[in-house]
Formats: C-alpha cells, structure tokens, sequence
C-alpha cells in the first residue's frame, strides 16, 4: 500500500486544526475549572442531561451523544454522582440499562457556569469568525462527524467509541 503523504496545503490546514482545537479546548476546560470546579467533559454531561426530557438519558445514548467511551462516561457519571449533580437510576424498559439523571443541584451548578462557558466560547472562537465562516464551519465539521460515523469503511460500528467495550471485557 502506497502512503498517501499530506500536500502542504493539507498538512498547514492539519497543523491549524491541532493547535486551534488544543487551544480551544485548554480555554474551556480552564474557564470550567475556574468557575465550575468540572472539566468541559463533566459540563458537557450537564448540559446534555438539562437537555433531555426529565433531564435524564440512558447511559448509552448519553455516550454517544457526546461521543465518548461508555468506560469514559461511567467514570464522568461516577464522579458528578459522588458531587450530587447527578444520580444513576435503573432503566424499566431495559434491565441491561442505567440512567444518568441530572440532580436540582446539577442543574444549579449548570445554570451558575453556563454564562462564563457560553462567554468563553463566543470569545474564543465565534467572535473571530464572519458569519459565514460559522456556516462553513458546520458545514466541515457535520461533514467529517458523518464520515466517520457513518461512510468511512475504516470505521466499523465496533470502532465507534461509544460501542467500544472494555479493554477488562472477556
């Protein structure tokens, strides 16, 4: 097989993307720090879960949603659960089930960190885009989210990090 090496018009636009996705992520996560005492992953189960009809969600469409390990989004869960943000609770239609529900707490917590979180990420990263750089941006990122999920042979539905079992698993 032939490697298909970067043109360096690829390879600039790569670079881009690394340093500007590392950056944006350290912003959020040390705003969310800061104000919340939760990194952006622990808020962005918050958020998720504000989000859901009786703010709660099975664990694994919760994980999926934010496209995350279910082992990844037992030990986030875990964690919020312990601060009272959120309970587990067990699912009726499906005994193999749990739900993450958010706590009134969790939800308080949420409402006092999601201005300073939507702040950041205006200034961070729309602020510096012109409207129709936004809709591109969408645009590009739907279009590689959908790839990978859905279109790239590479990617079987085991590979999906959501549906990855434990490595501890038999």
């Amino acid at each position: 097989m032939t490697t298909r090496w970067l043109t360096p018009e690829e390879q600039r636009a790569w670079r881009a993307y690394n340093a500007a996705s590392r950056l944006l992520e350290d912003a959020i996560d040390r705003q969310l720090q800061q104000e919340g005492g939760m990194p952006h992953l622990f808020y962005m189960v918050l958020a998720n879960l504000s989000e859901a009809p009786d703010r709660r969600l099975r664990m694994t469409d919760l994980a999926e949603t934010l496209k995350i390990t279910r082992s990844r989004l037992t030990y986030a869960v875990t964690r919020l659960e312990r601060d009272g943000l959120v309970r587990r609770e067990d699912c009726r239609r499906d005994r193999r089930s749990s739900l993450a529900v958010l706590t009134d707490e969790g939800m308080a917590v949420l409402e006092r960190t999601a201005p300073g979180h939507v702040e950041t990420v205006r200034s961070a990263l729309f602020d510096r885009l012109t409207p129709e750089q936004v809709g591109q941006l969408a645009e590009i990122c739907t279009g590689i989210a959908r790839g990978l999920q859905d279109e790239d042979p590479g990617v079987g539905a085991g590979d999906l990090p959501w549906r990855r079992r434990s490595s501890c698993s038999p």
